[in-house]
Parts: structure tokens; C-alpha cells; sequence
């Protein structure tokens, strides 16, 4: 079975069509538990997420800060696995319909396996993976592999990122780039900042895949703000923390759904 990159690909060019950006939001697969991420994952489409990464749990999450880190160490603790991964992308795919991407650290993939890893989240109707610490110069088994199974892959790129190693990253990946805000972890920000725009240009400037911007998008203003210059609006930590934040599992997805309103509203308005 192929994978869903088409679907990632049409999805974004439709938002694009309707002259505004797309929410993609970010949800740690086993948190609260397995099937109450899958729930979390239905309530921000239902609240006007276009796009879903799932999570893959891991011990050291270099890219996340606090608030992932935590939900991260209830999904480990909880038992969580890289089958419930997919479980996840599948049953969410099936009840939704947009396009899933799993992010995720290398080392759990390398360890999985390659060939087994790409068949799987195909299988499970995956559109592809985000993979912030896969060096692209070592990334051609994995893009063979994900490119045979129809999945995207999406580097990220941060403001740090010179010109040339842009052009090197943009031409190697696939769906879209994934530009981080600023340099650091996830987490919810006063302010994006104006380094996100100028990453934005450079970015553009070497390729034709859409540019999404996360890193520190937490209300509806600043993700109107940051859909005024990217194709993508991504936005995790507030999803995580109204989770976190609420007294029951049916409150916490009461709580996202209603954000996701809140942030859809925000980039048809930028």
C-alpha cells in the first residue's frame, strides 16, 4: 500500500488556493493514553486542524521542551510503542481523513528498521515523516525507502541554516519544510519573531515546497501573524499544555478542539 503523500501534497495546495495558510497540529501518540491521543487527534480536526503529526515518544527529545517532554514521559511510562504509533495514524487517518505525519528522532526508526518502519506508516495510511535530527547527507536509505512507500519527507530547517545548506536540505525533502521559528526548543512563545519571516524568504528562495512554521505559536494572533508570510502554521506545546492543563480526559479534548477553532480562525485571517 502507498503512502499519503498526495494527500499532504493536495491539502496544502488547497489551502494555498483559498489564499490563506494551513494548521497543522502536533499530538504526542499515547498521551493521555493510546486511545485518548487518538481522540485528541479527532477533536483538533473537528476543530479545523488541516494536517496532524503525531508524535513518537522519545526519552531524549533534543528538539522539545518541557511541556512535550512531559506528556512525552506519560506516553513512555504508560507503556507506549512504536505499534501504537501506527495505531494511532491509522485509526486517526480513518476517522478524519486529513493527512498524518509521524515526527520523530532517528534512532527509534533505526532501530525499527528502515524497510519495516516506511511499509508500516504506508500501511497505516501515513503521508510521511518529520525527522529533525536526520543530517540530510544521511538521509539517502531513508528517502529511497520513503519515496518507494509514497511518504513525505521533511526536514526542518532554523534560522541558523546558511543559504547553501537551505538550497541542500530544500532539494533533498519532500511535502514541506518544516522552518523552525527561532533557535531552541518547543514551546509557547510571547512572540515568533521576525527571524521566522526572514527564514521564510531564504527558504522560499531555494525551492517550491511549501514553507510551515513552527516553534512558539500559541493563539490565534500570532498564528494569523505567521500565516501572513508561511504556507503552514504548525502548533504543539498548546496543545499539549490544554491537555495537560485539564482536570479530565473529556475537558482536555474539549480544550484542544476549541483551540484549534481558535487557531483556524486565526490563519484565515492573516
Amino acid at each position: 500500500m502507498s503512502g499519503n503523500i498526495e494527500l499532504l501534497n493536495t491539502t496544502l495546495a488547497a489551502a494555498k488556493a483559498a489564499d490563506r495558510a494551513a494548521l497543522i497540529a502536533y499530538l504526542p501518540a499515547g498521551f493521555p493514553t493510546v486511545d485518548g491521543g487518538i481522540e485528541a487527534v479527532k477533536a483538533v480536526v473537528a476543530g479545523g486542524a488541516d494536517v496532524v503529526e503525531v508524535g513518537l515518544p522519545h526519552s531524549d527529545p533534543v528538539l522539545d521542551g518541557p511541556v512535550i517532554q512531559t506528556a512525552d514521559d506519560i506516553a513512555l511510562r504508560g507503556g507506549v510503542r512504536i505499534a501504537d504509533v501506527m495505531r494511532t495514524v491509522r485509526d486517526a487517518y480513518e476517522a478524519t481523513g486529513v493527512p498524518i505525519l509521524v515526527m520523530t528522532y532517528w534512532n527509534p526508526i533505526d532501530r525499527y528498521g528502515v524497510e519495516r518502519f516506511t511499509a508500516e506508516l504506508a500501511e497505516a495510511g501515513g503521508a510521511g515523516c518529520i525527522l529533525p535530527d536526520l543530517p540530510v547527507q544521511e538521509s539517502a536509505l531513508w528517502r529511497e525507502h520513503a519515496e518507494k512507500h509514497g511518504l513525505a519527507t521533511v526536514f526542518v530547517v532554523a534560522p541558523s541554516s546558511q543559504d547553501a545548506r537551505l538550497a541542500t536540505i530544500t532539494a533533498a525533502g519532500s511535502g514541506f519544510v518544516y522552518a523552525a521559528s527561532l533557535m531552541g526548543v518547543t514551546g509557547t512563545r510571547a512572540s515568533v519573531g521576525a527571524q521566522a519571516q526572514e527564514l521564510v524568504g531564504r527558504t522560499r528562495a531555494t525551492t517550491d515546497l511549501p514553507v510551515c512554521v513552527g516553534l512558539g505559536v500559541s493563539n490565534a494572533a500570532q498564528a494569523a501573524e505567521v500565516a501572513g508570510f508561511a504556507d503552514g502554521v504548525i502548533v504543539g506545546s498548546a496543545f499539549v499544555k490544554a491537555m495537560l492543563d485539564a482536570p479530565d480526559e473529556a475537558a482536555g479534548l474539549a480544550a484542544v478542539r476549541s483551540l484549534a477553532g481558535e487557531l483556524a480562525e486565526g490563519v484565515r485571517k492573516r
